[in-house]
């Protein structure tokens, strides 16, 4: 079997080669060489952008708002939002894992479709508890454990197939199209939360049945609509992972011949990617002090504020609406300036929203203008901080075995992320108007966090 040919490699100054995704020749039959054709990128785009769209519908359903929602009426308490929005970033240490058995399949398509398709079928649990409390056979709060569980468990098999996913996305994406392509299809997901977002909170809250049945109703739409997401991956070209990292191997040699095979590791290792080290360290605190107080902005509107869900959904669509009008402008200034200069800027602007939700209350002026304001400011600012960093992340990690960086990324992260969550949650808990502190304590670390960002070295940088 002959080897995949490669082009436009590149090398920055952490010594390690780039190449880019566009410019691979693949051996997809194992006997003939067949390069990327614009009309196989073009295709794969679409399906991976429908597929977004469908899948992010489900996500809708079993994240945010209305999960959040289900929790209140059965009378969760802070702890168990806490933990809600812990474990999905917790099960992350597992990536590595599912990082190494993928980078060992000869499939990404075959892999993804595997292990996302039972992790999906996961909710349908949730579905028959949701049946059983209303029969009057289970309790609230043993609901309230199931969904725990089968958050842990979906998320831990997801754990297994998103580097892998990210991995096989980056090598479709051309990276000079990757400012746009994300910022098209991130501007597709939030127009598509824009329609649904309240159209659902109508269903869920105006349901004959009580909010919970509702619940349970949109719950069985998303979960159908995901699933066909995932078919939309049969669309998408295929990528051998072996053959992927086999071409990096073949690369490197036939650009530094003249370095021993142990220099060459050296040159690859993790541990020597400073700048890689660097982003991570920025990441995870970020991730750490977005999640002190998050996962709780929605407990303290439906909660504390008293908001119906119907307001609280406006106001996510108002956030969506943001996020759409600005992703493609923040697309192509990130292809124009680079991914740095927007994180740095737009963080700070991010770091001091937390403070906003200090000045709120239920009154009139608050309802029709306070809140739907904070929440155009978050979807519009929170667009450029989710783009950049994937552009970022997908651009810095090197290509060669580039899905056990993406793993070591989430892991690190899930953790940092669990911990912020863990700890907000005991602060919401028992301290004494714990959820205002805990808005202000999330501001003055993401201030602090942004601080390795500046001595991140982004490649073709232009500000």
């Amino acid at each position: 079997m002959e080897l995949i040919t490669v082009e436009n490699i590149a090398s920055t100054s952490d010594g390690i080669a780039h190449i880019d995704p566009s410019s691979i020749i693949i051996d997809k039959n194992s006997a003939t060489k067949i390069k990327f054709s614009k009309h196989e990128i073009r295709t794969s785009l679409r399906a991976s952008t429908m597929d977004g769209i469908l899948s992010g519908i489900f996500s809708l359903t079993t994240n945010g708002i209305f999960i959040s929602n289900f929790l209140v009426d059965l009378h969760a308490s802070p702890i168990v939002f806490g933990m809600l929005a812990s474990i999905p970033m917790l099960v992350n240490l597992i990536q590595p894992l599912g990082a190494y058995i993928s980078e060992r399949t000869t499939s990404r398509c075959q892999y993804s479709l595997l292990i996302y398709g039972i992790s999906r079928l996961m909710w349908v649990i949730l579905l028959i508890g949701i049946i059983s409390i209303n029969l009057g056979v289970i309790s609230a709060q043993n609901l309230i454990l199931i969904t725990l569980i089968i958050v842990l468990f979906s998320h831990l098999l997801g754990g297994l197939g998103s580097a892998s996913w990210l991995s096989w996305l980056a090598m479709i994406v051309p990276r000079r199209l990757r400012g746009r392509y994300f910022g098209l299809r991130n501007g597709a997901i939030c127009l598509t939360n824009l329609l649904c977002v309240p159209l659902l909170g109508f269903t869920i809250s105006h349901w004959y049945g009580g909010t919970i049945q509702g619940y349970g109703v949109v719950l069985c739409g998303g979960l159908i609509l995901g699933l066909m997401g995932l078919g939309c991956q049969y669309f998408k070209v295929d990528v051998n992972p072996q053959l992927q990292n086999n071409l990096i191997l073949n690369s490197l040699s036939k650009q530094t011949p003249s370095l021993p095979i142990s220099e060459k590791k050296w040159h690859d290792s993790f541990h020597q990617n400073s700048n890689f080290v660097i982003f991570l360290i920025y990441l995870s605190l970020w991730i750490f002090s977005i999640n002190l107080s998050a996962p709780f902005v929605n407990y303290y509107l439906l909660e504390i504020l008293d908001l119906n869900i119907s307001w609280v959904t406006v106001y996510s669509s108002l956030q969506s609406a943001a996020s759409l009008m600005m992703l493609i402008f923040w697309g192509k200034l990130a292809d124009k300036i680079g991914n740095r200069i927007i994180l740095i800027v737009m963080g700070i602007v991010v770091a001091i929203t937390p403070l906003l939700w200090l000045l709120t209350g239920r009154s009139t002026m608050m309802i029709w203008l306070w809140l739907p304001l904070i929440h155009i400011v978050i979807g519009g600012t929170g667009a450029a901080i989710d783009l950049c960093n994937n552009n970022m992340h997908i651009g810095i990690a090197p290509i060669k075995n580039q899905s056990i960086y993406f793993a070591i990324t989430a892991a690190v992260t899930g953790v940092t992320g669990a911990l912020g969550a863990a700890i907000g949650g005991m602060i919401a808990q028992f301290l004494q108007g714990g959820l205002m502190a805990l808005f202000a304590l999330s501001s003055l670390c993401m201030l602090g966090a942004l601080m390795p960002l500046i001595f991140v070295e982004e490649a073709g940088e232009k500000g």
